[in-house]
């Protein structure tokens, strides 16, 4: 377990980045900070943007499986789907022991894991690759490219990448959102945004053909250089997948707390 800090900070970094860019979507976006849970729904068909996370520190059994129940009841209330984000951490032994039953009982099946992730890492060295040129993302061409490069990446259809992203003057003007073009053509993406003293990075994607060549962790320390370049902070943080944790290990970012990604059962 990690100092329950580092995990806060975690699960505050969602709470204040994500409400951004849900009300971004501008689609009867649902804001509202509850006792313990923290809903983020754009109501959108991206269903990273349709968000519910448990915000109370130290929980214990009880405590967790009433905020399951609560959040999947908000769950399904929504018309498309998304996800409960549960910071591990942030529970008491007791409740990580009975976490997954309790999650069933609620109707919830587990999608996916991650880590929270953070590190004083900035200023960093502008960033290179013998293959790429960087781009920022300035235009809807840009950005639709951002949001395919995304939905191939994390196995979404195009159609629902294009709904979460599309449109937005967030990720046109106040992102340091890049493209690493590889003979011209967008084949890796990522992203920080400013958030309460920090960088928060954000929607990293490799196009599935191309992984495995360093495109990703190029494309990574680009948004990093640039976002730190801009606003002069010296922290990041970022929610990790699996796949994407090395490549972020390698840039000096440092795990904190285990994070478990929850669907309604089907």
């Amino acid at each position: 377990m990690t100092d329950p800090a580092d995990s806060i900070e975690s699960m505050e970094q969602l709470a204040v980045v994500w409400r951004g860019m849900v009300l971004d979507r501008d689609s009867g976006a649902d804001v509202r900070d509850l006792p313990g849970i923290a809903v983020r729904w754009a109501e959108c068909r991206f269903a990273f943007w349709n968000c519910v996370t448990l915000t109370d520190v130290g929980a214990d059994a009880e405590l967790v499986e009433q905020r399951l129940s609560q959040a999947a009841d908000i769950m399904r209330s929504k018309q498309h789907p998304g996800f409960l984000w549960l910071f591990e951490d942030l529970l008491d032994d007791d409740a990580r022991a009975v976490l997954n039953a309790a999650a069933e009982r609620a109707g919830l099946q587990h999608a996916f894991p991650g880590t929270g992730m953070a590190g004083d890492l900035l200023p960093t060295s502008e960033p290179s690759h013998p293959d790429l040129t960087f781009v920022r993302v300035t235009t809807d061409e840009q950005l639709r490219a951002y949001a395919d490069l995304n939905s191939r990446a994390y196995g979404f259809p195009l159609e629902d990448g294009r709904d979460g992203l599309t449109g937005s003057t967030l990720w046109k003007n106040q992102a340091y959102a890049y493209l690493g073009l590889r003979e011209g053509v967008p084949v890796a993406c990522a992203a920080t945004v400013e958030a309460a003293g920090r960088l928060f990075v954000a929607l990293v994607a490799t196009d599935p053909e191309w992984q495995r060549r360093g495109y990703g962790e190029a494309v990574t320390r680009k948004a990093l250089y640039e976002g730190g370049r801009a606003t002069g902070l010296t922290r990041a943080t970022l929610h990790a997948t699996v796949a994407g944790a090395p490549v972020y290990l390698r840039i000096g970012f440092k795990p904190n707390s285990p994070v478990h990604f929850y669907s309604l059962k089907s």
